[in-house]
């Protein structure tokens, strides 16, 4: 069936802020969706209150409304753009299907002759209802677990006599597993019950036998609208049952599964996806296959797109949201032509001839005193994907892309050597429990007891042993004697130079040298294309392994290459994707092909078709430099990446790399707390008393100077990480010995900390010359809260004259002492209408987006432009829409963590930020937050 030619106009439903369960995957698949139906002609509105996004931007959709998710919203959108005809539920997650069905039910889509499509209700209904998707498996012939549904409390006392213990209790429409929890005792039963029962917002639970210890798998599947079906992807999770596949490193395609129950579970993938309902676009299925692999039972089906089909999107470089959307206005599977050959069907699966290592990315010393326990409920704030030739190399390329100062999986002298800790990690699953299984094998803790404390597969933790052996191998030499084909298998399976220069007993640098300039043993770059090289790709997605064919050809043009982001984190989001996207745009129409180098699934900076060239590699120094080596860009922008690109400056600007922007001195000089202070002294700047400090005795004697209470800051950290305000010396000594453990060899900054004064904030763009500030926000919030947690209001809201001029004055003065070239961010404390200085960062930051989205201006694309030398300041025509104010809401996922105390201090932990409209300050949403400012500030 080709295109329905009544659909002219779109609604698609975003997902909102970043949460843990919920985060930047929906930006990739929205904006993705937005691409494709305009392809076809068709107007697209869209709805998202998360303002860091690139699917909130006019470069993805005709008409974008920043407006929280909610019915009255829906209602305004309707009312402003009659010729809505059509919603599209599917992209924004479970935040966008519960919106799209309280739409439904108020009747509002039938009010407005709007249809909705992608899905159908009864499909998400029988999905996510926990008793009738049971029934419905009992029906079809799918294995399910003993269980039944409570929707009480007494009902649910009943169902666990009947089943016995250990049971699982799942919540109903929940995100990320919230409400969910295995119950081992039953004297735990009652309290877990009721918070499921709390956590779900139609108060119902699943209460059904455990599985615990079974292999979980995952099928990302496509249907189209007469029920063809192609499955796109095999994913295997590596952690057994028990642990939220969010939370699972996971591997594609599947590498344990013998293809009969292979065969068996793509049959109950079809059947169960033609029983729920006649809904077209991506659908994922979860199955638990017993360890004999005799039995397959039915987890879920969740038919929209998931961060499951980011990551096989990602994996086999099929466009999964993409797709979807074209089938959702009509369009069957045959009609469609693969994006990646151009010339192949989209009715085919994909073919890889290489292996995919997922692993989630957490952020538990965000949230003091969290239970670190993995279990049904999802923890993980981020994730990053390797791709190798092997399962080995994918594995150490993952764990090189998650930044936790690690060099990969093992060899960086980590290692954990308590034997009862490491027990105590293989039987109850944490963030560490892979690094982990390695230290076992490492220690000589026997194979059948990893295995029967963890349940993971033989076969996977025969790969671990096997690095072992290796790593003995490899140890019985020197650089100087290392056998060329060792040092061949060693970076095969992936290790970097950094773990072979820690087990050679030499510098990294000499590794590289030897292997790359007198072994020949080079990285070769291989496409993702789809089809595993049967037919030509059109489009430059590739990976790195090592062996003979190089299919990545370096062109002669003009190239810069952008440094993405990384995994999210606390601190460091969806933000600084947005930046990194706008940079590869702006250097294109600057006539430069772009490189883009990331390893984060859920972006839309590693879609496939947003860069020139896209690089799927960790953002680890060896990797970047040998694709620079490959490429040689005319330079590289670290200024967009946040945290993770910029720590690359030192290592490039040593290499003689030229960095894009602003040098890295400047960058480096910001990063020291010191020498920026030393630097506002010698430009006349205000600031706040301050010293710097490398120990405790150090840090006792010039609290003495300074007075109480203090402001404890490290040098070169990410989201305040370190941070605190102490009172005093006792709180100070445990503090800087707490710093330099986590830290060590760290510089140390003591200011007094200016208690009970106003925070602000200014962005601006510099080329040298000419400053123009973007925005100068107002915190609500008291200095004391991190930037990232503070409600900010765009334009101040109560700061003089007197006060404004002096931020114009100081922004300005700041920018040119670094100077700057590209976009810098100040941060001031203001007492007694006097301005302080707190830090400078020469780099795009978490409120550009923001300013960007309140003011309808591409300041991203200006500065990016000034970054290369392509423009000055001055030949910008700067026209914000200024009506009102805007107000950047912090987001928490505090639910996540229910024993945390929940007071705010100088580290940041918000996972996410919201945007709000305001017409005046008389309005009730600002008069709630302002009235409630001091609330939860905290040391």
């Amino acid at each position: 069936m080709p295109k329905d030619s009544s659909i002219k106009h779109v609604l698609i439903i975003g997902s909102g802020p970043i949460v843990i369960g919920q985060a930047c995957e929906f930006d990739y698949s929205g904006s993705q969706a937005a691409r494709s139906l305009r392809e076809e002609g068709i107007t697209v509105t869209l709805i998202n209150s998360n303002p860091a996004t690139i699917m909130t931007d006019p470069v993805t959709a005709d008409n974008v409304y920043l407006l929280p998710l909610e019915k009255k919203s829906i209602i305004q959108i309707l009312k402003e753009h009659p010729t809505i005809d059509c919603v599209l539920p599917t992209m924004g997650g479970q935040t966008a299907l519960n919106l799209a069905i309280d739409c439904e039910v108020a009747g509002i889509w039938k009010k407005f002759g709007v249809r909705m499509i992608g899905v159908d209700i009864d499909a998400i209904e029988t999905a996510e209802n926990r008793e009738k998707f049971k029934a419905l498996m009992e029906q079809i012939g799918v294995g399910v677990c003993k269980g039944d549904t409570a929707t009480s409390f007494l009902q649910g006392k009943e169902i666990a006599q009947e089943i016995g213990f250990p049971l699982i209790i799942r919540a109903s429409y929940t995100l990320g597993g919230a409400g969910g929890a295995f119950v081992e005792k039953e004297e735990d039963f009652e309290r877990l019950l009721m918070a499921g029962l709390e956590a779900s917002p139609v108060h119902e639970v699943l209460i059904e036998q455990s599985i615990l210890g079974w292999k979980e798998y995952e099928l990302e599947v496509m249907r189209d609208n007469i029920g063809n079906m192609i499955v796109i992807c095999s994913i295997e999770n590596f952690d057994p049952m028990g642990v939220h596949t969010g939370d699972s490193i996971t591997v594609a395609p599947a590498m344990t599964l013998p293809d009969t129950v292979y065969q068996r579970m793509r049959n109950h993938a079809i059947t169960m996806m033609n029983s729920i309902g006649n809904f077209a676009g991506g659908c994922n299925v979860q199955f638990s296959v017993s360890p004999d692999n005799k039995d397959i039972i039915g987890i879920e089906i969740n038919p929209r797109v998931s961060r499951s089909s980011a990551l096989a999107s990602k994996a086999t470089g099929y466009p999964i949201a993409k797709v979807a959307a074209k089938l959702a206005i009509g369009y069957n599977l045959d009609e469609l032509t693969n994006s990646i050959t151009g010339t192949t069907s989209a009715f085919f699966e994909p073919s890889i001839d290489y292996v995919i290592v997922k692993i989630p990315r957490w952020n538990f010393d965000k949230f003091k005193g969290s239970d670190k326990k993995l279990g049904l409920s999802m923890k993980a704030v981020g994730e990053v994907m390797g791709i190798g030739g092997n399962f080995q190399e994918a594995l150490q390329k993952a764990c090189q892309s998650l930044e936790i100062k690690r060099n990969g999986l093992g060899a960086d002298g980590k290692e954990l050597k308590n034997q009862d800790e490491i027990l105590y990690s293989l039987a109850n699953p944490s963030w560490d429990r892979l690094f982990h299984v390695y230290d076992a094998f490492k220690l000589g803790i026997s194979f059948r007891t990893i295995h029967d404390l963890t349940k993971i597969d033989k076969w996977f933790l025969k790969q671990i042993e096997e690095l072992i052996h290796l790593e003995r191998e490899i140890e019985k030499y020197e650089l100087d004697t290392i056998p060329q084909d060792l040092m061949a298998t060693a970076k095969r399976k992936g290790y970097a130079d950094r773990q072979l220069a820690h087990m050679l007993g030499c510098l990294e640098s000499e590794v590289f040298d030897k292997r790359y300039s007198e072994m020949n043993i080079k990285r070769v770059y291989k496409l993702v294309d789809t089809c595993a090289a049967e037919f030509e790709a059109q489009t430059p997605y590739y990976y790195s392994t090592f062996g003979e064919e190089n299919e990545s050809v370096a062109t002669k043009k003009k190239k810069v290459v952008v440094l993405g982001s990384g995994p999210n984190r606390v601190g460091q989001g969806i933000e600084f994707d947005y930046s990194c996207v706008h940079g590869v745009l702006a250097a294109k129409e600057c006539g430069y092909e772009t490189i883009m180098i990331n390893c984060n699934p859920e972006t839309v900076s590693t879609d496939f078709d947003i860069s020139d060239k896209l690089y799927f590699e960790p953002v680890f120094w060896e990797h970047i430099y040998e694709i620079i080596l490959q490429e040689k860009p005319e330079g590289v922008i670290v200024q967009l990446g946040g945290q993770t690109a910029l720590k690359l400056a030192e290592k490039l600007d040593k290499y003689g790399i030229k960095i894009i922007g602003t040098s890295f001195e400047a960058l480096d000089l910001a990063e020291d707390r010191g020498r920026f202070s030393t630097l506002l002294k010698d430009n006349d700047v205000p600031y706040p008393e301050f010293g710097t400090i490398h120990n405790t005795d150090e840090a006792l004697e010039l609290c003495k100077t300074i007075g109480f209470p203090l402001l404890v800051r490290p040098s070169y950290v990410l989201g305040g990480q370190g941070m605190k305000i102490v009172i005093n010396e006792k709180e100070l000594e445990e503090h800087v010995v707490n710093v330099l453990r986590d830290i060590p060899n760290n510089e140390i900054l003591l200011d007094h900390f200016l208690e009970g004064a106003i925070e602000a904030e200014a962005d601006a763009i510099c080329d040298g010359e000419n400053v123009y500030i973007i925005g100068i926000m107002q915190h609500i919030e008291p200095a004391g809260i991190h930037s990232g947690d503070s409600y900010a209001v765009l334009p101040p809201y109560n700061l003089g004259d007197l006060v404004i001029r002096q931020i114009e004055t100081y922004t300005k003065k700041i920018a040119l002492a670094l100077e700057t070239k590209g976009l810098i961010n100040i941060q001031f404390a203001i007492k007694n209408d006097k301005v302080y200085i707190i830090e400078a960062n020469p780099r795009a930051s978490r409120t550009v987006p923001f300013i960007c989205k309140a003011y309808q201006e591409p300041y991203v694309n200006y500065a990016t432009k000034v970054m290369l030398g392509e423009k000055k300041v001055t030949d910008f025509n700067f026209n914000p829409t200024k009506n009102g104010y805007a107000i950047k809401i912090p987001v928490f996922s505090f639910h996540k963590f229910p024993n945390v105390n929940k007071q705010l201090g100088p580290e940041m932990k918000s996972t996410g930020e919201a945007i709000y409209f305001i017409e005046d300050l008389m309005d009730d949403f600002f008069l709630k937050i302002y009235a409630e400012r001091n609330l939860y500030l905290s040391r």
